[in-house]
């Protein structure tokens, strides 16, 4: 095992005096090119080019001396630190950090980045980096060869963003931009890059900002499921506040999940999926109910798209999502999400028969069907006596071989 394992971050600076010393008594050097470059780096030296760290982990883990691996930013923000201290190495390292090119690009923006979400976009991560950029006012996506600026903004289509492109920070050549999304595509991107993604409403900052890093929990109310008169009262047929925390308990929308919510109606369901972190697809044929959601979600702070249109025709053109509602539409809607092979699926039945021939079909599109019949009783407690009551056959199905 190496006696020593420095791991410096470099930003383009010159280089501090303890990293100038770590790299002086350095016996092997890990880095890419342009770090191996370095005058810094003794010349007699082993040098190993970055690609694989897990490989270069192993080289480090084997060699006896005094080893430093050079990387950009801040090497313990989304960088080699992680890979170098896994257990299977068994390495020990010392960490001379240099300012994060998150950091760094939104100093050369003039904005603050507390409340950013900072995401990893790699060609398996791309389409969920999109769901956050969807989901969040602002986001900064660290990318990669075939997963830059000009595939977010193509994944994006639909939803106007501002992008702030930084191309290769800290050097000579480093030039930030600003463009629309839909016009990223028009351009060539150098690498390496970060993209600052910039837009929809933020909710009012009330006092629970400014304390925790990312999207505060804001001023919205507590729970899950609220009643109708958080949504404006008189919610749609299946948008019961029992029968919808059942739906969001079966569906699990989390950050980086793209929900289709079909037949939104009020915008209570998309809200909440929302709340949860989602990017959220509301659909529905009726332009008010749209409208509604619309202001529903800006009244909780969160962003959602609606989609206008009559489903399942309207969904063809729509990107690929991870959890679906079918709020209406019935056995039709269904079975055209079911081959769009989404995770998970959730919807809602008056009569048993109507279930059966739903799971029916989930079923031999591979899916593993659940069904509950769900009643709720409403009791006025002045008196105790029965106000409303409602039944539906809730629908869930799983698709086993997309279980993450």
């Amino acid at each position: 095992m190496a006696d020593r394992v420095t791991v410096i971050g470099w930003d383009g600076s010159p280089l501090t005096a303890a990293a100038r010393s770590a790299l002086g008594a350095a016996t092997l050097v890990a880095g890419a090119a342009h770090h191996l470059a370095l005058p810094e780096v003794p010349p007699g030296a082993e040098r190993i080019r970055l690609g694989s760290v897990a490989l270069a982990a192993r080289r480090i883990a084997g060699h006896r001396g005094s080893a430093v691996v050079l990387a950009d930013g801040d090497p313990g923000f989304f960088g080699v630190v992680r890979t170098l201290r896994a257990p299977e190495f068994g390495l020990e390292v010392e960490v001379v950090p240099g300012v994060s090119s998150v950091a760094t690009a939104f100093a050369r923006a003039g904005m603050p980045w507390d409340d950013a979400q900072v995401v990893v976009a790699h060609r398996r991560t791309l389409r969920r980096a999109v769901n956050v950029c969807r989901a969040h006012t602002k986001v900064a996506v660290l990318t990669s060869p075939g997963a830059g600026p000009a595939e977010l903004g193509l994944l994006l289509d639909g939803v106007h963003r501002t992008f702030v492109i930084c191309e290769e920070l800290g050097t000579d050549r480093e030039q930030i931009t600003v463009v629309t999304s839909d016009k990223a595509a028009d351009h060539t991107w150098r690498d390496p890059n970060l993209v600052i993604v910039i837009g929809g409403t933020a909710g009012p900052a009330g006092e629970d900002s400014g304390w925790i890093a990312g999207r505060a929990p804001g001023t919205a109310p507590r729970g899950w499921a609220l009643p109708a008169e958080a949504y404006g009262g008189d919610l749609g047929e299946g948008e019961g506040e029992l029968l919808r925390a059942a739906q969001l308990a079966r569906l699990g929308p989390r950050v980086g999940d793209l929900v289709w919510d079909i037949g939104c109606g009020s915008g209570a369901f998309a809200t909440e999926a929302a709340r949860a972190g989602a990017a959220v697809i509301a659909v529905d044929r009726d332009l008010s109910a749209c409208a509604r959601t619309e202001a529903t979600a800006r009244g909780f702070g969160v962003q959602l798209q609606t989609v206008r249109g009559n489903a399942p025709h309207i969904l063809e053109n729509l990107p690929e999502p991870d959890v679906v509602r079918v709020g209406g539409g019935g056995a039709a809607v269904v079975s055209a999400v079911a081959d769009r092979r989404p995770q998970r699926i959730v919807t809602h039945a008056a009569t048993r028969d109507a279930a059966e021939l739903v799971g029916r079909d989930l079923t031999e599109h591979g899916y593993r069907v659940e069904c509950a019949l769900v009643q709720s009783v409403e009791l006025d407690t002045r008196a105790w006596t029965e106000t409303e009551r409602s039944v539906a056959f809730l629908l869930s199905g799983l698709l086993p071989d997309r279980t993450a």
